[in-house]
C-alpha cells in the first residue's frame, strides 16, 4: 500500500520582492517561523537569503530555500516580465503553491505581476469571473475589508455581486465575523443613488442574498468605512484604489502632524510621554502591517500581496493571513457559494406538454 501523501505545511515566499528585500523579507519569516510556528520557503538569490539568515538565531525553524537567480523588479511591466521572467522568485512561489507543496505564497514584489502570475499559475476557481484584491481598513471599532482594491477598474454587477460574496466569506472565515454587513459603496444611502452600475449591482445583491448567505444592508458612503457601519465594502477597482491611496496619504499626514506636534514643546513632549502607551495603540491598528497584505480572492489558493515597503512585521502577519487563508478554506467556501448562485439563476425546466 503507497503512502499517504502529506498535506503542505509551509508558505512560499518571494525573499526578493519589495523595496526592503531581501532583509526585512526574510527577517519577518523568521518572525513569522519563530512566533506562529510556520514553516517558510524562501525563494530567491541563495546567497543573500543565507547572508539575511546568518543575522538571527534560526535554530529549530523551518526555513528552507529555493534559488533562483531570476526576479521580477517594481519597475518591470506586469504581463511581460511574468511572460519571460519564467523562473522568477515570485513564480516559484506561486508554482509551489499549485503543486501541493506550499499553502499560500507571499510576495511583496510588483504588485501587477503578483495578479498576473497567480492567475496564469493558480487559475481562477470555477464560477469566477474576475478575481478580486480584498483590503483592510481600520475603524473605530473593527477592520472593515473593502473589494476590490484595484484589480478590475471596469466591472459589470455581476463582478460585484461575486465580490461581495469573496468578501464575506473572507471576513468569516480570517476575522471570526458572524454573518458581517455587507455594504454597495454609493454617494449616497437610498436605493436609487448611484451610477447604472451601482444601481444594478444594489438590485442583483438584493436578489441574491438569501441564496448567497449574505448580510446586505444596502447602499453606504465613504464616511461609513472608517465609522465601521458595515464589515465589507464593496466596490470596483477603480474606487477602491482610489479610496486606498487617499487613506494611505491621510493617515501618514495625520499621523506625521501628530508626531511633529507632541515634539514642538517642552509642555507637549510632558503631555505626550503620558499619552503614549495609548496612541502606541492608535498607531498600531492604523500602520498597514498590522494586516500583513492585501488577499488575491477568487483564484484556486492562497496569494497575499504585501505592500512594497513592506517592514518585517507586515511579512510576518502576511505569512500568517495566507496560512489561515488556505487552511480555513476560503477558496472552497467562494466556490461552493458561486455553484450556488449558478443553479439559483438557471432557468427550471418547463412541464412538457401531453401529446
Amino acid at each position: 500500500m503507497s503512502a499517504a501523501v502529506s498535506a503542505p505545511v509551509r508558505v512560499a515566499l518571494d525573499a526578493m520582492g519589495g523595496d526592503n528585500a531581501p532583509g526585512e523579507i526574510v527577517l519577518g519569516a523568521v518572525q513569522a517561523a519563530r512566533e506562529y510556528g510556520i514553516g517558510v520557503y524562501l525563494v530567491g538569490r541563495e546567497e543573500l537569503i543565507r547572508a539575511e539568515l546568518a543575522k538571527h538565531d534560526t535554530t529549530g525553524l523551518d526555513l528552507p530555500i529555493v534559488h533562483t537567480d531570476e526576479v521580477i523588479e517594481m519597475d518591470d511591466h506586469a504581463a511581460t516580465a511574468v511572460r519571460r521572467k519564467k523562473n522568477a522568485s515570485m513564480i516559484l512561489a506561486l508554482q509551489l503553491v499549485r503543486d501541493g507543496k506550499a499553502l499560500g505564497a507571499v510576495s511583496a514584489g510588483n504588485s501587477g505581476a503578483m495578479m498576473a502570475a497567480s492567475l496564469f499559475t493558480l487559475k481562477r476557481l470555477p464560477g469566477v469571473d474576475r478575481p478580486a484584491l480584498g483590503g483592510i481598513f481600520p475603524t473605530k471599532d473593527k477592520p472593515c475589508l473593502v473589494i476590490d482594491m484595484g484589480a478590475n477598474t471596469d466591472c459589470k454587477p455581476e463582478y460585484l455581486q461575486q465580490f461581495a460574496l469573496m468578501g464575506s466569506i473572507y471576513m468569516e472565515r480570517i476575522f471570526n465575523v458572524r454573518s458581517p454587513r455587507v455594504g454597495l459603496l454609493a454617494n449616497g444611502e437610498e436605493e436609487s443613488k448611484g451610477n447604472q452600475q451601482v444601481i444594478e449591482t444594489h438590485r442583483l445583491l438584493k436578489q441574491s442574498a438569501s441564496t448567497l448567505g449574505l448580510n446586505f444592508v444596502g447602499n453606504v458612503e465613504g464616511r461609513d468605512i472608517p465609522d465601521g457601519a458595515v464589515d465589507i465594502v464593496v466596490c470596483d477597482g477603480f474606487v477602491g484604489n482610489v479610496v486606498l491611496k487617499l487613506s494611505e496619504g491621510l493617515a501618514e499626514t495625520l499621523l506625521g502632524l501628530i508626531r511633529a506636534q507632541m515634539t514642538s514643546s517642552l509642555l507637549n513632549k510632558l503631555a505626550a510621554a503620558i499619552l503614549l502607551p495609548g496612541l502606541r495603540k492608535v498607531f498600531k491598528r492604523l500602520d498597514y502591517a498590522e494586516y500583513g497584505g492585501v488577499p488575491l480572492l477568487g483564484i484556486n489558493g492562497s496569494a497575499i500581496i504585501s505592500h512594497g515597503r513592506s517592514n518585517a512585521r507586515a511579512i510576518k502577519n502576511a505569512l500568517r493571513v495566507a496560512r489561515q487563508t488556505a487552511e480555513t478554506g476560503v477558496a472552497q467556501a467562494i466556490a461552493e457559494g458561486l455553484t450556488r448562485l449558478e443553479e439559483n439563476q438557471q432557468p427550471e425546466k418547463q412541464p412538457q406538454a401531453e401529446v
